[in-house]
């Protein structure tokens, strides 16, 4: 097996960054339209530093960060990544992009960013990725990720790649690196809310019409206080409240207790419930 790593921005300080850390923030709460910059930005990039210097005209396969139901913010990135490089794969004759996806077992609650690199190689470590195997035999394999900040979810890609024995030319792309190990990993929480404060925040997102719901978004609204979240979700529209519970549902959410009752206030007072929404003007 052949490894590289790619991050097209470093990490060196906790206050000074080379990306904006409000447009990080917006990113990770679904803002489309940076999620496009931000894909297209690091293609440009992995061409320029990596994919450029070598001659193949093997297949490359693009997988984006692990999920379950719901994808993360790096799958709406992934897209425009994907886009800009086929055009440079196009324009030199070589095959365009195929696209797979890790598999993975176990949803969980807790904030990831919050936590150091002991407790988040615990948290993930109880989880188990699966892959293709057999669709990915003689391909360049590119595996996608917003931040790399402890490598803990490196480790558990590099745990599937030797379970499954895949010999491949891989790579691990990062739109960002932590590379200062004396600061805290609680610098990606940081970067997560820094513009995102509180459940009403987001409502920009959702009306700039560029608003992709992903992982973070769900479990965020569903964790938040009772009463925040009753008033955030009666300024939604109905095809809005419709998606969030089925996302929801598809990632097993309704079998935690941190988000059942927000999610029944949902099913008992508005997804079933006309006359509310009627009453609410949606």
């Amino acid at each position: 097996m052949i490894l590289s790593s790619y991050s097209l921005h470093k990490v060196n300080s906790d206050d000074t960054f080379s990306f904006d850390p409000s447009h990080y923030s917006r990113f990770k709460f679904g803002d489309e339209i940076i999620a496009k910059k931000f894909g297209i930005e690091l293609a440009a990039g992995f061409i320029e530093k990596q994919l450029s210097l070598k001659q193949t005209n093997q297949q490359i396969v693009v997988i984006s960060s692990p999920y379950s139901f719901i994808p993360t913010a790096t799958f709406t990135m992934k897209n425009y990544f994907v886009f800009h490089l086929n055009h440079w794969l196009a324009d030199n004759g070589l095959p365009v992009v195929q696209e797979t996806k890790v598999h993975r077992t176990i949803t969980y609650k807790e904030d990831y960013g919050e936590l150091d690199a002991a407790e988040r190689l615990r948290l993930i470590g109880n989880d188990n990725f699966h892959i293709d195997k057999e669709f990915l035999t003689n391909k360049i394999l590119l595996f996608l990720d917003d931040i790399k900040i402890t490598g803990s979810h490196e480790r558990m890609i590099m745990k599937m790649i030797k379970d499954f024995d895949l010999r491949n030319e891989v790579h691990m792309i990062y739109f960002a690196e932590l590379v200062n190990k004396q600061i805290h990993p609680n610098i990606e929480n940081y970067l997560n809310y820094y513009q995102i404060k509180s459940i009403f925040d987001i409502n920009t997102i959702i009306r700039s019409g560029n608003f992709s719901l992903n992982t973070r978004t769900v479990k965020y609204i569903l964790i938040s206080d009772f009463k925040a979240f009753q008033n955030f979700l009666l300024e939604q529209n109905l095809d809005f409240i419709y998606t969030l519970y089925n996302m929801a549902l598809g990632n097993n959410y309704h079998t935690i207790e941190a988000y059942r009752r927000n999610l029944n206030f949902i099913k008992e007072h508005l997804f079933f419930n006309s006359n509310i929404l009627q009453e609410y003007g949606n």
